[in-house]
């Protein structure tokens, strides 16, 4: 029994201890609050009166032409909006595994993958010619895949024209196609 008093007599020492440690200040909940911080000062801003936007536009290109060859490769744009309005649709995994390319009169492999490179997805090509030899990446955009090349240039504009068929070109004007 005294052991039952004595361990009951030590918690009660020890719960007022602990009372008596948080009203001298050890835990207070004024010690609890960070201090305020203290104003910085903040540099002046300044304003200035943008250019005309209609005066000189120099820094600027020149608006393209409508017979001028569109960024993307040498297709008119009357053909290129052609392609993509009876394009089907694609998506980013029906594209994975590989194809077979031709281009330019003949044929090689084309490997493309879902491994994240840059804006795209890693691809690859073994025994092509021309620009298809630069070739790291690929990317679906809207119902058009784009193969760029190491540096994340496009190369080549394809549609889907078939179940297992894209047809398209290079930026020099080459036709290219892909088959499974």
């Amino acid at each position: 029994m005294r052991v039952i008093h004595a361990a009951a007599g030590l918690a009660v020492v020890l719960a007022l201890t602990g009372c008596q440690r948080t009203s001298m200040g050890g835990f207070s909940s004024q010690d609890s609050s960070p201090a305020p911080l203290q104003a910085q000062p903040v540099p002046s801003v300044s304003s200035n009166q943008l250019p005309d936007p209609t005066g000189n536009t120099s820094q600027f290109p020149a608006a393209p032409t409508a017979g001028a060859a569109v960024a993307g490769g040498a297709q008119q744009p009357g053909a290129q909006v052609a392609a993509a309005t009876n394009a089907l649709d694609v998506t980013k995994e029906s594209m994975v595994g590989n194809w077979r390319v031709s281009s330019a009169g003949s044929s090689c492999d084309m490997f493309l993958t879902l491994t994240n490179l840059g804006s795209g997805s890693r691809g690859g090509t073994r025994g092509c010619a021309g620009e298809l030899t630069a070739m790291g990446s690929w990317e679906v955009a809207g119902k058009q895949v784009v193969l760029k090349d190491r540096t994340g240039n496009a190369i080549a504009r394809l549609y889907k024209t078939a179940d297992a068929r894209f047809d398209g070109s290079t930026n020099g004007g080459q036709p290219v196609s892909l088959s499974r």
